[in-house]
Formats: C-alpha cells, structure tokens, sequence
C-alpha cells in the first residue's frame, strides 16, 4: 500500500428539505387546516479515527465527501426524512485543518474518536408553524438550509513516544528492528527507508511505547536536498529524540547536520530529551572506539550509547535509558497538569 500522509478534501454536508405547504382535506373533517410538515435535515460529515487505516491514499481517489440531503415534508404533518451521516474513515494521529483559514478543525489521535468536520443543514418549517389568529390557512413554508462546505487539509502524523532520526544508512531500521520486532526494508544503499517505520516495545516491567523510524536526513534537507524534511512531522508527537550516529563515519558532521536540519523544520524538537545512539560499535576497535565516545561526549551533554543494532551490542543500557526518560515525562506531565 502506498504510504500517503497529506490530502486534502473537499466536505460538503447535506441540505436541508424544504418544509411543505398542505392542507388537510378529509371527507368528515372539511376545515381541517394547514398540515404541511417540516423537511429533515440534512447529514453531516464526521471523521472517525480507525486503527486499521495506515495512510490518506484514499482521500487522493476520492477528494470530494458529500453526505445525504434531507427529504422535503408532506402532507398530513409528515416531515421528511433527515439526510444520513457520511461516516469517514481516517488514520489515528491525523490532525484536521481549515484549509481557507488555516485553523485546526481536530487533531484524532484516540481510535474511535469522532469528530463533525460539516455539519447539515436544517430542514425547513411546513406551513403548520406559520398558523395565526389573523392567518388561518397559511401558504407559507420556508426553505431548507444549506449544509456546510469546507476545503480541509489531512496531515498524518504518527502516534510514537520515541523519534528515531539519523542519516542515511546509519542503522535506524535496524535499530527498529532489534528493540522491536519490527521488519523495516534494510539494505547497504542510500534512502533505503523512504516512508516512516513503526514498531511497538514492550519492556520487562509490562511498559509499552512506540518508536518512529523517519527517512534519512542529509544536508540541506530542510531545502528539499535528499527526501527533504516532509516526514519530519512524525517526531512531532514524539516526547523523546535519538539520534543514531553511525561510528564509521564522520561523527561529529553528522551529528551537527541532524541537529541543524531539525531545527530548521522545528527548533522546539530540539528542546525535548535526547539520547545518541551510537551505531556500528562492531567494526571498531575498543581504542577507536573510546576516542569516538569521548569525541562525542565533548560536543553533547546528551546521555550517549555505543551500540550495535545489528548484533545486539549496548541495547539494554540505551532502552533502559529510553524508559527513564518516558517515565521522566510521564511525571512531569502529571506535575504540570496538578
């Protein structure tokens, strides 16, 4: 399935029937009086977020929503029938915004939540309402309302705890994979991950949490250079960063490109928690490898690990970091909100 995090959609909510202008005319009741009935309303247009969707393909094939009009009235104070809701189906984590005035219609981020993005219009008032001790037959009925319609912008950004971010190659997928089962594509090329990644961990102590793997990043990318910074957005929900730095490269260039093109797509991810992971301890020697440490260790106040995603080296010292720090928020939030 095509990995897709940006739509937008055209919602048009359904009109309101028309109120009816009657009369009743039975053969023992003469004068019956006006008896025209309202028109229903008209359906509305609700996201629902669902689990099961993983992308916004189907908003590309199908850019127009519209949901049901509302039948007119009747005769014998019958009011029509109310337009059915049109009931979308969108991922979790899509976030809802006007796309004329830019505001944030709804932000879905529980599976199951609902939200009315259009709403129908009301139906209009038969005859019946209109009667008055100067107007005893009526001809007047009112007209149905129009429903909503509105231009919106879908943007899908992942529900993860934790934020994988590194360059090309440096073991994120892999990394992925050892802490959480995972099966990302992994190759020896460039942009070999070119949509983002989920896993989910569940450590010793029954603590679950989600990681995002986003595609590699390069200098320049904030200007489009690479696969650009568009998937950037999926760290946003992420309350904690690693950065994974491949050891047989240039650490340090690495490491001030990762925080540079973060902070031109958002400075304010960069003041959430950091852990460094440093990747591919296996093909160094254990002297080259402490002067790398210590390289880093010189440019960072982040806690940094030397790992190997790829046999398993240092990966319980960096996930009980990860849990320390998602814990960590966790308290802080708590905190916060007393």
């Amino acid at each position: 399935m095509r990995f897709v995090d940006e739509a937008e959609v055209f919602v048009h909510a359904g009109r309101g029937g028309d109120g009816a202008i009657a009369f009743l005319r039975e053969k023992y009741r003469p004068f019956g009086g006006p008896a025209g009935g309202d028109g229903g309303r008209g359906g509305d247009v609700i996201f629902e977020a669902d689990e099961s969707c993983a992308t916004l393909l189907d908003f590309l094939r199908r850019p127009r929503l519209a949901a049901k009009n509302g039948t007119s009235g009747r005769g014998k104070d019958q009011n029509g029938r109310a337009g059915d809701d049109l009931v979308v189906k969108v991922p979790v984590g899509t976030v809802v915004t006007d796309a004329e005035s830019g505001t944030v219609v709804a932000d879905l981020t529980v599976a199951g939540e609902r939200v009315v993005v259009a709403r129908g219009g009301r139906g209009g008032l038969g005859n019946c309402h209109f009667v008055s001790s100067t107007s005893r037959a009526p001809r007047i009925a009112t007209p149905g309302v129009a429903g909503e319609q509105k231009q919106l912008r879908l943007e899908l950004r992942l529900i993860a705890q934790v934020g994988l971010a590194g360059m090309p190659n440096a073991g994120k997928s892999t990394l992925l994979g050892a802490l959480t089962g995972a099966r990302p594509k992994v190759a020896p090329y460039p942009f070999t991950t070119v949509v983002p990644n989920l896993g989910c961990v569940r450590s010793a102590d029954d603590v679950n949490f989600a990681i995002a793997d986003v595609p590699g990043l390069i200098h320049g990318a904030h200007l489009g250079h690479g696969l650009g910074i568009r998937f950037l957005r999926h760290l946003r929900r992420t309350r904690l960063l690693v950065f994974v730095i491949d050891l047989s490269g240039d650490v340090i260039r690495d490491l001030g490109v990762l925080r540079d093109e973060i902070e031109a797509f958002d400075p304010e991810l960069l003041s959430r928690p950091l852990i460094i992971a440093l990747n591919k301890m296996d093909l160094l020697s254990e002297q080259a490898l402490a002067a790398r440490v210590k390289q880093v260790s010189l440019h960072t106040q982040a806690q940094t690990y030397a790992i190997s995603a790829r046999n398993g080296q240092g990966l319980e010292p960096l996930l009980a970091a990860i849990l320390r720090e998602l814990r960590r928020a966790s308290s802080n939030d708590v905190a916060v909100s007393a």
